[in-house]
């Protein structure tokens, strides 16, 4: 540690030491009454929460604890605990903690030179945080329609790159993963930064590779709406070191993360203009948590649906979504689709019978952020409408999708799966011939 950043962190927590050395005794900053805030948010009873109480009332709190990543006094603190797990589990040397999903993405950006004057390829099916992202670091946003695995097409990838392209940003989605190859060729042949989403698919591979390492950087949603997470937080990881001071600059702008905090800048680029989308101390300990959870949970949505897709019968009319690497993919839908909307108003009403979860779109349902044509905000700043990625446009309305539940014994996935081929069998004609379920 440098002296600058020795004599910072004696500064930070100089006042609460030379409380020891005076008469006057206060109560800690933070302490019992903000312990139990947060039992309280767990939803225990007031039974429960009046024995913890008692408990705690009789520790001795000291100080109390300091709630912040940097100076926090701890050997490691939990958001350094939460990106050491991260490099772990992903093989990545470099990891970044935020504040949210988008707060990555918008780092991971301007790590890799998005900015005003450039563009950023996006797939046409994926949450607007994407595109929201590549818009705040000053790119514009191009849609790439996406091909039958609801994933970016990588065949019309390059007749959307000009000059001012500076990335691809293939989201894997809904526990998908993109065509990450013929993505990365591209990529490399027009000598481009990748950027992998993969907020809706933490853990999942592509060809035994984690999803995150492929690209130059990737980011995660690790959030209480997918399946690692407690809260609202988000990870970066990186290829390079250079990469990780980019996103580290945009993501903490406060200089923290520098080994000597108000240095000026160690070469062109490192230092410019950003925010604070730091990870906070409580989101980290419950997060390290439930990455830890992730390869487990991985593998039993995993296995759920193998047993379920194994049992599947095939049907003329139905089309399953193209999986790039279905023993890679996380797993938590299954999704295909009808030949018609018609039909598929049908299936969806005797899945329903079923007591399947199951939904579709169709021709009435409500705009949604999740398709290029829906995202409003975009659509106000650029010139997008819809017709312009024609394959997404008829598979977001088209598509059914079924949620798996990754505690679903083998009686459960037996009884499922025989629960949908009845389902599809009142509105499909049975067909071995037809196309397979992966």
């Amino acid at each position: 540690m440098s002296k600058q950043r020795k004599d910072q962190e004696i500064a930070l927590q100089g006042s609460m030491r030379a409380v020891t050395q005076i008469s006057a005794k206060g109560e800690p900053k933070i302490g019992v009454d903000e312990f139990m805030a947060l039992c309280t948010r767990f939803g225990l009873s007031k039974k429960t929460l009046d024995r913890i109480r008692k408990a705690v009332n009789e520790e001795d709190w000291g100080e109390g604890p300091f709630l912040a990543n940097y100076y926090s006094g701890l050997k490691e603190s939990c958001v350094q605990a939460f990106q050491r797990t991260a490099r772990e589990l992903f093989g990545s040397p470099y990891a970044i903690g935020t504040s949210s999903g988008t707060g990555a993405l918008h780092g991971a950006f301007v790590a890799v030179g998005a900015g005003p004057g450039t563009e950023v390829i996006c797939p046409a099916i994926g949450f607007i945080a994407t595109a929201n992202a590549a818009s705040l670091a000053g790119a514009t946003p191009v849609f790439c329609d996406v091909d039958e695995s609801m994933h970016m097409d990588p065949n019309k990838i390059e007749a959307l790159i000009t000059k001012r392209t500076v990335a691809l940003a293939p989201t894997h989605a809904m526990g998908g993963v993109s065509d990450m190859d013929a993505i990365m060729r591209i990529a490399r042949k027009h000598k481009l930064a990748v950027v992998e989403d993969c907020a809706q698919s933490c853990g999942a591979r592509y060809k035994g590779r984690m999803c995150g390492t492929i690209g130059d950087v990737g980011i995660f949603s690790i959030s209480a709406y997918k399946i690692v997470g407690a809260g609202e937080g988000g990870l970066i990881l990186a290829k390079t070191k250079r990469l990780w001071e980019r996103a580290s600059q945009l993501v903490e702008a406060g200089g923290l993360w520098r080994p000597v905090r108000f240095a000026p800048p160690r070469y062109r680029g490192e230092l410019f203009t950003g925010t604070n989308y730091r990870m906070s101390e409580l989101e980290a300990a419950m997060d390290v948590v439930q990455l830890k959870k992730m390869p487990r949970t991985v593998k039993r949505f995993q296995k759920v649906k193998a047993a379920i897709l194994k049992r599947l019968q095939r049907f003329t009319e139905i089309t399953p979504q193209v999986l790039n690497d279905p023993d890679g993919e996380v797993g938590y839908t299954l999704r295909f689709y009808p030949d018609t909307i018609a039909r598929g108003e049908c299936i969806l009403a005797a899945l329903h019978d079923r007591k399947i979860q199951a939904g579709m779109r169709g021709k009435k349902a409500d705009d949604d952020w999740h398709c290029y044509s829906f995202m409003h905000p975009m659509m106000v700043q650029y010139p997008i409408r819809r017709g312009d990625c024609p394959v997404a446009d008829d598979l977001f309305d088209r598509v059914i999708t079924i949620s798996l539940n990754q505690w679903y014994t083998p009686a459960d996935c037996k009884a499922i799966a025989d629960r949908i081929n009845e389902a599809l069998a009142t509105c499909c004609t049975i067909d071995p011939k037809a196309k397979a379920w992966r």
